[in-house]
């Protein structure tokens, strides 16, 4: 997470006038109006897709204000010993850790018996998942960015977001054809492994605000001593000075929540996923049968027949959300491509989907929604993650193929 204002840092075209800012933005926020009202009046699962596509606008305007992007949190902190992206992401956990607990113990008072939540993204742990996360965290550092990252920058003209995207979406492929024996030799007997289960919904979420609280009293000693802010304008604060990170984790919190009580877990590439599933099928890439890929938790890529789907519209709520936010604050300012920024977003990508395909999920739906969940598989894939990325990041400097540190 950078320490600059994002319009001031952004590349590219300089951003348009404040007059035009907002009568671009004015003209998009009608449209996306009057498209959450027509799906609302679709008379299949209408409710359901208006219901996506709101959640998706909000996650994807969160993201954009508070630049929630996993890498550039985890590269502040390696390079600058910057806490305050981390403090951020520990905010967003333990409010869905509590926001979690409340939904599951309506569903299944008594956790110790042998069901799972439903729905959650409780996976099997093991070499697969180290596997996906220590791929999907090169991904990140080679590319930029995670793929939620990718699809808010997007909206703010990014030259690598495209090409990431579709990097992302070959390497999804790629983790199809490599599934097969990957699942028959270490998914299929893997453990599933939910804390609640072994230490009750109360020890679970004590075990898990405990670790949050340590960690921040820890990561607060290295936050910078800065003056009191002046008052700003209300607006102003929203609409185009950058969140607080930690303001930011408390509503990806809610966010995670509701979306986990009224439709489904947190997840970005369930979407994906599919369509290349699809495509890949379609064109005879696929063998006949991807073993047990189906009956699995996290951000399953299930064939779908529909042309508008709840997770479809979450992420094209994402992407619309953040150019809005980025037009509003100054940071829409798109920069045409260089080669670099292609075969990073390509190679970084093609990391990035092969580790979500193989780890049934990304940043977000294995890491968040499933350490919100009490899921083991997040912590693990959390840990392989930072790894992949560290490693990738400090070799990839060392040989001069990946930027240095930036100015703090």
């Amino acid at each position: 997470m950078t320490t600059t204002d994002p319009a001031a840092a952004a590349d590219g075209a300089p951003a348009p006038s404040a007059t035009w800012r907002y009568a671009i933005a004015a003209a998009a926020s009608l449209a996306i109006a009057a498209a959450a009202y027509g799906l609302g009046r679709q008379p299949v699962a209408g409710a359901q897709l208006q219901l996506s596509l709101i959640l998706g606008l909000a996650f994807g305007f969160v993201l954009q204000r508070s630049r929630f992007c996993f890498f550039c949190i985890w590269r502040d902190w390696l390079d600058r010993r910057d806490p305050r992206g981390l403090i951020g992401i520990i905010t967003a956990l333990a409010a869905g850790l509590a926001g979690y607990t409340l939904v599951f113990g309506a569903w299944l008072p008594d956790p110790s018996g042998t069901r799972l939540p439903p729905t959650a993204h409780i996976g099997p742990v093991g070499p697969a998942l180290i596997l996906g996360g220590l791929a999907f965290g090169a991904g990140m550092a080679i590319s930029g960015s995670c793929i939620s990252a990718h699809l808010y920058r997007l909206g703010e003209g990014s030259p690598t977001a495209p090409f990431a995207l579709i990097g992302t979406g070959a390497g999804f492929i790629l983790g199809f054809l490599s599934w097969n024996p990957v699942y028959l030799a270490v998914i299929a007997e893997a453990p599933v492994i939910w804390l609640p289960r072994q230490l009750g919904y109360a020890g679970a979420l004590t075990l898990g605000l405990a670790v949050a609280a340590a960690a921040v009293i820890v990561l607060a000693r290295r936050l910078p001593r800065r003056p009191a802010p002046a008052a700003i304008d209300p607006i102003q604060a929203v609409f185009i000075t950058r969140w607080p990170a930690w303001v930011g984790g408390l509503a990806i919190g809610a966010i995670a929540t509701a979306a986990y009580l009224r439709l489904s877990p947190l997840g970005v590439t369930a979407e994906i996923g599919a369509r290349m599933r699809q495509a890949a099928d379609a064109a005879g890439l696929l063998p006949a049968r991807l073993e047990g890929l189906d009956t699995l938790r996290g951000c399953a890529t299930l064939v779908r027949d529909a042309l508008l789907t709840p997770n479809g519209l979450f992420v094209l709520g994402l992407v619309a959300a953040g150019f809005v936010a980025a037009v509003l604050s100054g940071a829409f300012r798109p920069t045409r491509p260089g080669p670099g920024h292609i075969a990073r977003g390509l190679l970084g990508g093609l990391l990035l989907g092969f580790g979500a395909m193989i780890g049934l999920g990304c940043t977000v739906g294995t890491l968040l929604s499933g350490i919100m969940a009490g899921a083991a598989s997040g912590w693990i894939h959390c840990v392989a993650l930072i790894v992949g990325t560290t490693a990738t990041l400090r070799a990839g400097r060392h040989l001069g193929l990946l930027e240095g540190p930036a100015a703090g």
